[in-house]
């Protein structure tokens, strides 16, 4: 006999009873007596008063509201970056991302976040609650500095891992939807955005799967635009102070944890030399401006919050300041389009934009993950549904290698010890050669009507130019898709350590149980993946 829907809720339902709790919303009576550590009048002070602006005066200083930009598209350089700037810091440190990893590089990142509050830079920290696992990131654990303030977003309320899917049935229009959103904001005047969550994986290409991925450093007036959607997540109702988390509060735990930072340090003399060198290196390059920056005018465009909050019909009527930007930018353009994008599903309106595009005489070129190297079968699934129609538009599609040697990796002269297995992470877009889009969105129905994103786009030929030359590195650690006789998808490619160009019927590098569960993928919803 089958049980009654309400039956069977109350019975999925009876594990929760008697678990601890932790509020959904800031309006919870047990945040009544919460007082901010980290206020705006933290914030009163000139941007261009900083040690980090006045190495570039000249160039802030114009009345033409100019911001520079560089590339940061090797996770090491991205990783040696964040930690150069910590130091630099002088007033205030903003972090918000989906992932918080506890790993190595994790906890060195935040082991520089405490250093700079020790010298009295207030620091916020922004986490996604189901992208950060918090009731075991050791982050939670700094909340208890008297100069870090850590919030969790968009929170799971019963806090057993068991317990997360029958939650997410329940509450599904919320905890469905994430905050994705990727920034690191140093004195309100630089800041970096891009793909990388905070972990090894996205620096360290020794990593077992690496994310190969893009960031780019800001400086300049477009970062106040970033701390003003830094603010409006902060102190929006599904922000939740830490201090309501066991983790955060335990005194044992940060004593281990500030162990852990000294071991870190002294563990290899020699590495650790190392990294303080590198650190020195960027700090130098950039106070003696040999940073490759480019300069033009810059914007900052970012979800709101309440996107989170919405119903499932407004969600999929959602047209945000994102989606509005990329439409209109797909309609000017006139030459060319580049594009890496490591989920690649454009939906059908996306692909109008596309095929109008080639049909007009405007080239489109895409990079997106193969299916050996994706992370994600179910998102390769749908991109399925497009790629022919582009290649028959005459539009030059790629799909990035799973490979143990990409070249990133041999341009940076790091030979790999072990096996690397690179996914393909950036989410960049050039138009015309002029305009470039960077961020956190993916080209992809979960970024479009679910998730919260953030990009920046910046008008300026010099960068469009290295940017789009980045993407078509890429290509060349990637498999050609074309078109045989018969109207049948084919994979060509050279690997870096082989001779021989191969090509394929199916997708290079994978198995037949890969390729079926991909299939199986298929029956998913589209907006789902």
């Amino acid at each position: 006999m089958l049980l009654s829907t309400k039956l069977y809720w109350c019975l999925l339902a009876l594990p929760l009873i008697g678990c601890a709790t932790v509020p959904t919303t800031a309006q919870d009576d047990r945040l009544n007596g919460y007082t901010p550590k980290i206020t705006a009048s933290d914030f009163n002070y000139d941007p261009m008063k900083t040690p980090i602006a006045q190495c570039y005066t000249a160039e802030l200083s114009n009345g033409k509201d100019i911001s520079g930009a560089t590339l940061i598209d090797d996770g090491i350089s991205a990783f040696v970056v964040r930690s150069a700037f910590a130091r630099m810091a002088t007033k205030t440190i903003d972090l918000q991302t989906y992932i918080y990893s506890n790993d190595l590089m994790s906890k060195v990142l935040i082991g520089e976040l405490k250093n700079a509050a020790d010298r009295g830079v207030k620091v916020r920290i922004l986490l996604d609650d189901y992208g950060t696992k918090s009731d075991v990131a050791d982050v939670m654990l700094l909340n208890q500095h008297p100069n870090i303030e850590i919030k969790v977003f968009n929170t799971v309320r019963r806090r057993s891992k068991m317990l997360f899917l029958p939650q997410l049935f329940m509450d599904f229009n919320r905890l469905n939807s994430r905050m994705h959103n990727k920034l690191f904001i140093v004195d309100n005047i630089a800041y970096i955005t891009g793909g990388r969550n905070i972990g090894s994986n996205y620096f360290m290409p020794e990593t077992s799967a690496n994310f190969s991925d893009t960031d780019v450093l800001f400086i300049g007036p477009m970062t106040k635009s970033a701390t003003k959607s830094f603010d409006e997540y902060w102190n929006h109702k599904l922000s939740i102070p830490a201090s309501v988390f066991p983790k955060a509060k335990s005194k044992h735990a940060i004593k281990k944890l500030e162990e852990k930072f000294a071991e870190i340090e002294n563990k290899s003399a020699e590495d650790a030399r190392l990294y303080n060198t590198a650190i020195l290196m960027t700090q130098r390059a950039f106070k003696q401006k040999r940073m490759d920056f480019s300069w033009g005018h810059g914007t900052f465009l970012a979800d709101p919050p309440s996107k989170v909050e919405m119903t499932m019909a407004e969600k999929e009527a959602y047209r945000g300041e994102i989606v509005k930007k990329l439409q209109d930018l797909w309609t000017k353009t006139r030459k060319s389009v580049y594009v890496s994008a490591a989920y690649f599903v454009p939906g059908a309106g996306g692909l109008e934009y596309m095929l109008h595009e080639e049909n007009t005489g405007t080239h489109v070129t895409v990079v997106t993950n193969s299916l050996s190297s994706t992370n994600s079968p179910a998102v390769y699934s749908k991109w399925e549904k497009y790629r022919k129609k582009l290649l028959e538009s005459g539009a030059d599609v790629y799909e990035f290698m799973l490979s143990a040697e990409n070249l990133r990796a041999k341009k940076y002269g790091r030979a790999r010890q072990a096996p690397v297995f690179s996914v393909l992470h950036s989410k960049s877009i050039v138009f015309d050669d002029r305009i470039s889009w960077i961020g956190s969105f993916n080209l992809d129905p979960r970024s479009a009507y679910f998730n919260t994103e953030n990009v920046a786009i910046f008008e300026s030929a010099d960068f469009a130019k290295k940017l789009r030359d980045m993407i078509l590195e890429d290509t060349k650690t990637s498999w050609r898709l074309t078109l045989d006789e018969d109207g049948a998808i084919q994979w060509t490619g050279q690997r870096l350590l082989d001779t021989k160009e191969h090509t394929y019927s199916h997708s290079p590098d994978t198995t037949i149980f890969r390729r079926i569960w991909k299939n199986i993928c298929r029956l998913m919803p589209e907006k789902f993946v």
